[in-house]
């Protein structure tokens, strides 16, 4: 029987949310969940979690571990505040979103079990940052105000002015394990996925192809070792479109493209979700791009990349977890190409 920890804080927030969620937009339930986070907070700890809009912080997204982060960790939170706090960054996801960003947190004891006392980095589930930048206001004519939720293999990054959420990325997940390995005794069991829907449409893409679409599809016999897109918004903007066209794949293998993408942008609240729909059906499914280097079976380095013009997906698996076991590493993320943080999109650079 598989087991799976479910933190008290987690169980305590989910079902107000859910209740809040069938009434309210998710920018009301942001700016009404931001307040009531506030208002658990003495003065010290709200000068952790509180910085200007403009400032620098408010861009500077990471996913990987650090020794220091912006904002206040749900470590340093009292119960009533990391109830208050997980509620807050439930309003911005769907609960699929919410489950996904659980799950994550939850392999970090995975790690730390797997690394032992000798570990570099301390590896937390309770070791992710809330930031609030700017006031929670309702007036759209006022400044705008955005939240940070980051840590380990997570940044969501969301911009509300008045009522409505304005932008929600840089969004990213990654997975360390991606697949609980053989010999770990704890409360997973062995072969449990934390992200795999991302993984496996991709194979099931891939996987559906003839030879001479996989010609078309991939684009480099290897993996690269990292993400190549994660920077800055300008190398997003530059990301080649590489692989095969929408136009070249069949309905079904458009069918399960179209259901890989959804997996990334379906992770926001419901509206937010409809709205990132929206935009690629306005630009068109036919604009997408499907690219793929390495293995085309789990187990060895892999990749992929999706390219329209509003928004850019990368997965890669190529590093070994921390019992040695290849390609059980995983990162993967949505980039919004009209503008990241609700800023200006980048110019394509000359070619």
């Amino acid at each position: 029987m598989r087991r799976f920890i479910f933190p008290l804080a987690a169980i305590l927030v989910l079902p107000l949310t859910l209740a809040l969620r069938k009434t309210e937009p998710a920018g009301v339930q942001l700016r009404k969940s931001a307040g009531a986070f506030l208002d658990t907070l003495n003065d010290e700890q709200r000068r952790d979690v509180l910085f200007e809009y403009a400032a620098k912080e408010r861009t500077a997204w990471h996913f990987i571990p650090k020794d220091d982060r912006k904002g206040m960790p749900l470590s340093k939170m009292d119960d009533a505040q990391r109830a208050a706090a997980l509620r807050l960054v439930r309003a911005g996801l769907s609960q699929i979103g919410y489950e996904k960003t659980r799950r994550v947190r939850l392999a970090e004891a995975i790690v730390a079990k797997l690394e032992g006392k000798g570990r570099r980095w301390p590896r937390d589930p309770e070791l992710y940052y809330v930031t609030l930048f700017g006031k929670p206001t309702d007036d759209a004519s006022q400044e705008p105000w955005a939240l940070s939720f980051e840590g380990h293999h997570i940044s969501l990054n969301f911009v509300i002015r008045g009522d409505q959420v304005v932008d929600s990325t840089p969004q990213f997940f990654g997975a360390h394990p991606a697949r609980i390995p053989k010999g770990y005794d704890g409360n997973w069991a062995w072969g449990d996925r934390v992200l795999p829907e991302e993984e496996d449409l991709g194979f099931k893409l891939i996987g559906s192809m003839g030879s001479s679409d996989r010609k078309l599809a991939i684009f480099a016999e290897k993996a690269p070792k990292e993400v190549r897109f994660a920077g800055d918004a300008q190398a997003a903007v530059d990301a080649e479109a590489v692989g095969i066209a929408w136009g070249e794949l069949n309905r079904d293998q458009q069918e399960t493209l179209k259901q890989l993408v959804l997996t990334y942008t379906d992770v926001a609240a419901p509206e937010v979700a409809k709205a990132r729909r929206k935009r690629i059906e306005q630009d068109g499914w036919e604009t997408l791009h499907f690219g793929w280097a390495g293995a085309v079976e789990p187990g060895t380095g892999h990749y992929y990349r999706i390219r329209a013009p509003s928004f850019l997906i990368e997965l890669v698996n190529t590093q070994p977890d921390a019992m040695g076991n290849p390609a059980n590493h995983m990162h993967c993320f949505f980039r919004d190409l009209t503008g990241d943080f609700d800023l200006p999109p980048a110019e394509p650079s000359a070619q």
